[in-house]
C-alpha cells in the first residue's frame, strides 16, 4: 500500500443536523471508527488518529450530533434538543458509513463512545469487523445513579455542593433537575447549572492517577454543550430503556471479536459493567488495567492492540 496519511473531512447532511467526520489514513486500509465521549464531547485536536499505523488502517472520527464540529450547537438549537437521541446517533453513524462508501469496519469508542459503540453494533452487526472499547459503560440507571448521586458517599463534601446546587424538585432525580435547568428558557440559570456540573464530574473522575483536579471546560460554550447533551442523555437512560438496555442483549454479539478495556481504579464507571458484558458476550474479552481510572495511556495502548488483533482475524 502507498501511505497517504492526510486528513480529508467533511460533513454529511442528516435530519436537523451536519455531521462532521474526518478520514486519515490509507483509503484502502482496514476502517475503523472512533467514537469520542461525552455525550457532549468531540473529536478535539484528533489524538484518537495516532492509536493505529495509519499505513494500515482507515481511521475516521465523527463529531456526534449537537457537538464539536457538526452543526447546529445543541444550545443553539433547542427546539431539536428531543430529537437527539442515540437512535439518531446510530442514523449519523449509518449516514456517514454509506457517505465513505465503507462496507464494514471495527468500531471503536470510549466511555460514553463505548454505549454508542455497542448501541450500534447490535442494531447493525452485519457492519461490524469488531468492537474495541476502553472505560466501558452502557449508560444504565444503575450506572447513572452511581455516578450521580451513590459515589457521593466516597465524596461527600463536593457531593452536597452539587446536590445543593441542583435545585431539585420534590421526587425530582439530580440528573433530571440539572438536564431541566440546561435546557431551561433562563440561559444564566442554565450558565450556573452547567458549571455545577463541570465540578462534579471534575471530582468523580478524581481517583484516576492520570488526573489532575481542575475544571474540565474552560471555555462557557464547550461546558455548556457537554452538561447539556450528558444530562440529556443521563436523564433518559441513554435512550435505552425498555427493552433497548445493552446488557441484556449483548449475547446478540456473539460470534463479533470484542475487547472490553477497563481500569480498576475507575471511581466513576466500576469495572462491574465491562465484566457483566463480558460475562454474556461470549466472543470478548475482558482486560482489566490495574493501575488506570476512567482510561489512560495503557488503556489506549490496549485499545491499539485490540483493532490490530481484530484486523488480523480478517
Amino acid at each position: 500500500m502507498t501511505m497517504r496519511t492526510r486528513t480529508r473531512s467533511g460533513w454529511v447532511d442528516v435530519p436537523h443536523a451536519r455531521i462532521y467526520w474526518e478520514a486519515t489514513g490509507e483509503p484502502e486500509g482496514t476502517p475503523v471508527l472512533y467514537l469520542h465521549g461525552g455525550p457532549g464531547g468531540s473529536l478535539g485536536q484528533g489524538g484518537y488518529r495516532k492509536r493505529h499505523d495509519p499505513t494500515r488502517f482507515r481511521i475516521i472520527g465523527l463529531d456526534q450530533r449537537g457537538c464539536g464540529k457538526s452543526t447546529p450547537i445543541v444550545q443553539d438549537d433547542l427546539d431539536h434538543l428531543s430529537e437527539n437521541t442515540t437512535q439518531a446517533l446510530i442514523g449519523d453513524i449509518e449516514a456517514v458509513r454509506e457517505h465513505l462508501e465503507i462496507e464494514k469496519w471495527i468500531v471503536t469508542g470510549v466511555s460514553w463512545g463505548s454505549t454508542l459503540a455497542l448501541a450500534y453494533a447490535l442494531q447493525h452487526p452485519d457492519r461490524v469487523l469488531g468492537v474495541a472499547l476502553a472505560a466501558v459503560t452502557t449508560t444504565s440507571r444503575d450506572e447513572i445513579q452511581w455516578i450521580t448521586e451513590d459515589v457521593g458517599r466516597i465524596f461527600p463534601e463536593a457531593w452536597k455542593d452539587f446536590s445543593d446546587a441542583a435545585k431539585a424538585k420534590p421526587g425530582e432525580r439530580l440528573v433530571e433537575a440539572y438536564a431541566r435547568r440546561l435546557a431551561g428558557k433562563d440561559r444564566d440559570d442554565a450558565r450556573s447549572a452547567a458549571l455545577s456540573w463541570d465540578r462534579w464530574e471534575s471530582t468523580h473522575i478524581s481517583l484516576d492517577p492520570n488526573w489532575r483536579p481542575g475544571v474540565l471546560f474552560e471555555d462557557e460554550r464547550e461546558r455548556m454543550t457537554f452538561a447539556l447533551l450528558v444530562t440529556h442523555y443521563w436523564a433518559h437512560d441513554g435512550f435505552l430503556a425498555n427493552g433497548q438496555e445493552i446488557v441484556p442483549r449483548v449475547h446478540q454479539l456473539n460470534g463479533i471479536p470484542g475487547y472490553l478495556i477497563h481500569g480498576r481504579r475507575d471511581i466513576s464507571g466500576p469495572a462491574v459493567t465491562a465484566w457483566q458484558l463480558q460475562q454474556r458476550w461470549q466472543s470478548s474479552q475482558l482486560v482489566i488495567i490495574e493501575d488506570e481510572g476512567h482510561g489512560g495511556p495503557e488503556s489506549m495502548a490496549a485499545l491499539s492492540k485490540a483493532v490490530e488483533e481484530i484486523a488480523a482475524r480478517g
